[in-house]
């Protein structure tokens, strides 16, 4: 596990180099060198649409990071938030991250979370908030996000997704699934997120 681990880490800091100041901002207190944990695998139901993901990812930025995660994610610990008694058994059989780097990632970092959303087809991710600072970028196309009091709109695989702290924020997917990069800081990087929607 510990070669899949160093080797998704490089691919993650190689995509989000020249990013632009805000990603750097964020990234910038990583060390060289990250400690790294020795995490059991945990496997999720939704690792089946990785496959679906690295295809609808290729001839994009994050072709790279969808294709080794489709290869061999599925031997790294991957977590969920939620309970069936939150969103439903469907929601949960479709919804999963794999935290790389933070508190409780492959990667030991106290200041900033690094990892990967994964959502099936059909799934609404109400809305919701938390005290971290949150960047996301789609590694595949499709899916529609909502920020604040807006509209959901699509967003393009390689966008930047802002979200200042404790600012409302939901997604919905489509036929086809989606895998985001998520970056956090500035708030506990484990916490459960304030819901504020339903799903459905």
């Amino acid at each position: 596990m510990g070669k899949i681990a160093q080797d998704l880490l490089i691919e993650t800091r190689a995509f989000l180099a020249g990013s632009g100041p805000l990603i750097a901002d964020f990234i910038a207190p990583w060390a060289l060198e990250l400690p790294e944990r020795t995490l059991e695998e945990a496997s999720l139901p939704c690792l089946d649409h990785l496959d679906a993901c690295a295809a609808s990812a290729e001839g994009g930025s994050g072709e790279e990071l969808a294709r080794l995660l489709a290869e061999r994610g599925q031997r790294l610990r991957w977590g969920q938030t939620y309970t069936a008694s939150d969103f439903g058994q469907d929601f949960l059989d479709n919804y999963g991250w794999l935290e790389l780097v933070g508190t409780r990632g492959h990667f030991v970092d106290d200041n900033v979370a690094c990892g990967f959303l994964l959502l099936g087809p059909g799934v609404h991710y109400p809305d919701h908030h938390h005290e971290a600072e949150e960047i996301y970028i789609p590694l595949t196309g499709g899916a529609l996000w909502r920020k604040g009091d807006g509209e959901f709109a699509a967003r393009a695989a390689g966008e930047i997704i802002h979200h200042p702290s404790h600012v409302n924020h939901a997604m919905r997917t489509g036929d086809d699934p989606l895998l985001a990069l998520y970056l956090w800081r500035g708030g506990p990087l484990a916490a459960r997120s304030i819901v504020t929607g339903r799903a459905g």
